[in-house]
């Protein structure tokens, strides 16, 4: 890797990828950095929107996952990512559905995954990359499905295994990551959806949620540290969600409003700084971050 910045996001699935970094992504392609994607399953349990395509399903054909590899480098490529990695190498874990259904007894399952070797193939990308920033999920993966909270282990456990000159000498020379972001909504951003889609008539936004308290992966104001603003690569994002026909829904109420403040409000994405040094405010009264390697050296 030759940029002198360089991002690793780790994801479970293909789409979460576009849906939590795509403007962030999109931006600091734009701007010369490295932007590596890990991705740890191919998201074979995922639920199909076209109806077309229904017979890839799990219960089905079950080749789901194979077409959603070609989504997700349609939608890396309308942010500008080149370089795509799968976890083991594409289809090593399997996706294992929400939790509490049947798919997580799958013995390929990535919820059934030995977390020592997973870890182990993501160090070896960490190793090479040299991320001096890695984006994750929170330890509850946002919402709680398997898959991100496993996610979660891999890419904190790999940081840690990196940095290590001890471990597994054979997988490159150790590495440190300056900072580590979990991805998060503000609850005060997700009210102004809530109120947006209430004023336009609609009450489907988040299963009819009246309230931010409600809906589980919001985080509260104080708890994030970064705001990057992306809006000036909304159309790259929004291509990027239509490139996962399978999974999103683009033309949905939210995005449909007349104000297009569905893709406005995607345009900014949010974070929690949980490891390293935090840098300078960016303009707004909030005093976050807005630039996510602030701080960082090459």
């Amino acid at each position: 890797m030759t940029a002198d910045r360089r991002m690793l996001l780790v994801h479970a699935h293909p789409d979460d990828e576009t849906i939590n970094n795509g403007a962030t992504m999109a931006r600091y392609v734009a701007e010369g950095a490295q932007v590596t994607l890990l991705t740890c399953t191919l998201g074979e349990e995922g639920e199909i929107l076209v109806p077309e395509l229904e017979q890839l399903a799990a219960d089905q054909a079950d080749q789901l996952g194979g077409y959603r590899i070609w989504e997700l480098r349609a939608a890396m490529d309308a942010v500008g990512v080149s370089d795509i990695r799968f976890l083991g190498g594409p289809g090593r874990y399997r996706d294992s559905g929400m939790m509490g259904v049947p798919s997580n007894g799958n013995p390929r399952a990535f919820w059934n995954a030995d977390l020592d070797e997973a870890i182990g193939h993501a160090v070896a990308v960490v190793r090479e990359v040299r991320p001096q920033v890695v984006v994750t999920y929170d330890e509850n993966g946002g919402y709680g499905h398997p898959d991100h909270i496993q996610a979660h282990r891999v890419a904190m456990g790999a940081v840690a295994a990196a940095a290590d000159p001890a471990y597994r000498p054979d997988l490159g020379a150790a590495w440190t990551t300056a900072k580590v972001y979990w991805c998060c909504v503000p609850r005060s951003v997700l009210q102004q959806g809530i109120d947006a889609m209430a004023a336009a008539g609609d009450t489907t936004f988040f299963d009819g949620a009246t309230s931010a308290d409600d809906i589980p992966f919001g985080v509260p104001d104080e708890d994030v540290t970064a705001a990057v603003d992306g809006r000036a690569f909304a159309a790259h994002k929004d291509a990027a969600m239509r490139a996962h026909p399978t999974q999103i829904l683009v033309d949905g109420p939210f995005f449909a409003l007349s104000n297009n403040l569905g893709l406005e409000v995607a345009g900014v994405e949010y974070y929690r700084l949980v490891q390293g040094e935090r840098g300078p405010a960016g303009p707004g009264p909030e005093g976050w971050e807005d630039d996510l390697f602030a701080g960082t050296a090459g």
